[in-house]
């Protein structure tokens, strides 16, 4: 156990570690790439190993994460127990990775799209100057490129939920579930919940972002300014801003899913098929709890899904030769 301790503070002091925390919901601000980083090429070897690392921890957590979208489609107050019960019986144990799939391929375009985008605002912000961003500059840019990067991959997350709901034998492939819902539904179908999902990035990257960085500075001014904080307060500071990045999101990301999971046919009820219709019908059949629920097992996948990535991250930057001092 210490040594495991040891191995993931050595990763959590790392200047770079928080940039790879990955649960799924990749919505919050990226950390800004050194110029040397930028100059050498070692940036892409940071996003690949990132990529690998995303990838690995979210197919070990996948069973969680079709857990919570199970959940927040649901209309009944099904249990955890009862709904895990529900998805081996219909399916089998593999059905647990329904929608994993399409779920670790959109792990490559929206980061490019999302790094890419992100450089780009940060020069049209600092225009001819070389002046470091402050946290609301960040917080901007880091919202506009979520934005940008999320409106490209949108398709992927409709797909991704589908799948995730499928029952067995109901679509071949991801292409053929495309297909389907293209030929049966239209192509405003891919982007059923997006505004819910455009509008949750500003809560979730701003009070990520805010709250980290408060209590990281808190932490300095109350220590010698070449202490860095050690593996518990990095651990407190990252748990207390995702979860509360979460908290303040996850009614627009469960309505977003409510959203998705949606069958559109032209003589649907309009109060079932906007945004502001669903939250209203959450509320007034399922009360205020109902916009929370499989928001728990979200936050339990939290702790291995970053433990598995940080861990995975170090062995892909070895492989791929990125610089860790």
């Amino acid at each position: 156990m210490e040594q495991i301790l040891g191995f993931l503070e050595k990763t959590f002091t790392r200047r770079t570690a928080f940039r790879y925390l990955d649960i799924g919901e990749d919505m919050n601000v990226p950390d800004d790439f050194t110029q040397t980083e930028m100059q050498t090429g070692m940036w892409w070897r940071h996003l690949a190993a990132g990529g690998v690392a995303g990838a690995v921890s979210r197919t070990c957590t996948a069973p969680l994460d079709r857990l919570k979208v199970f959940l927040q489609v649901q209309t009944s107050r099904q249990t955890i127990a009862d709904c895990f019960r529900s998805m081996l019986k219909e399916g089998g144990v593999l059905s647990l990775w329904r929608g994993n799939g399409i779920n670790v391929l959109k792990i490559a375009p929206e980061t490019a799209i999302k790094f890419a985008a992100y450089e780009q605002v940060k020069r049209f912000i600092k225009g001819d100057t070389s002046h470091t961003l402050g946290i609301y500059e960040r917080f901007c840019a880091g919202a506009l490129a979520g934005g940008i990067s999320q409106t490209a991959i949108y398709p992927l997350e409709v797909l991704k939920t589908r799948l995730a709901l499928r029952k067995t034998g109901q679509y071949k492939s991801i292409l053929d579930a495309a297909i389907k819902i293209y030929t049966n539904e239209g192509m405003k179908s891919f982007y059923r919940g997006y505004i819910p999902n455009i509008l949750g990035i500003i809560p979730y990257a701003g009070i990520d972002l805010a709250v980290y960085e408060t209590l990281k500075k808190k932490y300095l001014k109350t220590h010698s300014h070449n202490e860095q904080p050690g593996f518990y307060m990095l651990l407190a500071c990252g748990s207390c801003s995702s979860t509360l990045g979460q908290m303040c999101s996850y009614p627009l990301a469960l309505v977003r899913t409510r959203l998705q999971a949606q069958v559109a046919h032209p003589s649907s009820d309009k109060a079932s098929t906007t945004m502001t219709g669903v939250f209203r019908t959450i509320v007034k059949t399922e009360g205020v709890l109902g916009l929370y629920r499989g928001i728990t097992p979200n936050f339990i996948k939290v702790m291995p899904a970053v433990s598995i990535s940080y861990v995975v991250y170090e062995y892909s930057s070895r492989l791929l030769g990125v610089n860790m001092t």
